[in-house]
């Protein structure tokens, strides 16, 4: 299938974007995250040496303040570039990412994992793991539900995913139209040269289908 220019600029926006968030991410874990990790640490030495119980207590809410902070930091780092997907890989980059967000959310996600595990582009691996955040984040914000599950099927030409919830459900047609989100979905897969399905139904939860070729 040729390439419009439209979609080589498309294209080229997104990898300019790309770049810019990761050197983002990489800055606000090894900066401001370990600011505010050490900052925690002094939090806690200084209760251990304080005996005034309300004091104590003071800087023990302080403390969990932070450590809370540190969490909220983590996962917006991992949400702009998780580290994993450049060295790992993009299904421990999703493993990574799900951790840190049912710690976040409280949402238990049940990933499977079916078939041989092929290696990927990494710009398509940034493009299938963008998907499967915004899906995942769509369903913290919107489906008011605790479950979720992602199956990754590798087939000999092809990778599928399905990212699914039995929360509210929407209005699919209505819903494109007005998010930026879900159409961002659709323009990534196209660009990689997959495809994204999304169905829902109210009251009867959400389920989205991509498909990447890997040959």
């Amino acid at each position: 299938m040729a390439i419009s220019p439209a979609q080589n600029i498309s294209s080229y926006i997104i990898q300019s974007q790309e770049e810019e968030i990761k050197r983002i991410a990489f800055e606000l874990h090894e900066g401001v995250g370990q600011t505010l990790y050490s900052l925690y640490t002094g939090l806690q030495f200084l209760e251990s040496g304080v005996e005034q119980p309300a004091a104590k207590s003071y800087l023990r809410d302080m403390a969990l303040v932070l450590e809370k902070t540190i969490q909220e930091v983590r996962l917006l780092s991992v949400e702009l570039h998780p580290p994993t997907l450049t060295t790992l890989g993009l299904l421990p980059a999703i493993k990574s990412y799900i951790k840190l967000y049912t710690s976040t959310f409280g949402i238990e996600v049940k990933l499977e994992n079916k078939g041989a595990e092929k290696p990927i582009a990494e710009h398509n691996s940034i493009a299938l793991f963008r998907v499967c955040q915004e899906a995942l984040g769509n369903i913290a914000k919107y489906a008011d539900t605790s479950n979720a599950r992602l199956s990754f099927i590798w087939e000999p030409v092809s990778l599928k995913i399905e990212i699914s919830d039995a929360g509210k459900g929407f209005d699919v047609k209505k819903a494109i139209n007005q998010s930026s989100g879900l159409a961002a979905m659709h323009e990534r897969m196209i660009l990689a040269g997959g495809q994204c399905h999304i169905s829902s139904a109210i009251g009867k939860g959400t389920t989205i289908r991509i498909s990447l070729p890997l040959t």
